[in-house]
């Protein structure tokens, strides 16, 4: 698998795991303080994620390249 197509997974696992409370509440929380929201969540998991220690238990294919 090319890195695109993996950090492309990645990022699309990061967004649905921080939509995930926007989609579990009512259509009337969808206004700007809760896309604030998501974003914050969004880049919060990426920076996590970066981690060494997270790396190493995520499924080999989405790891970065060269960490096992």
């Amino acid at each position: 698998m090319s890195d695109s197509t993996r950090r492309t997974l990645r990022t699309s696992l990061q967004t649905v795991l921080a939509l995930l409370p926007l989609l579990a509440g009512e259509p009337s929380a969808r206004n700007a303080p809760a896309v604030a929201g998501v974003v914050a969540i969004a880049a919060a998991l990426t920076r996590v994620m970066a981690l060494p220690e997270v790396e190493r238990l995520l499924p080999s294919w989405l790891r970065k390249e060269g960490r096992t």
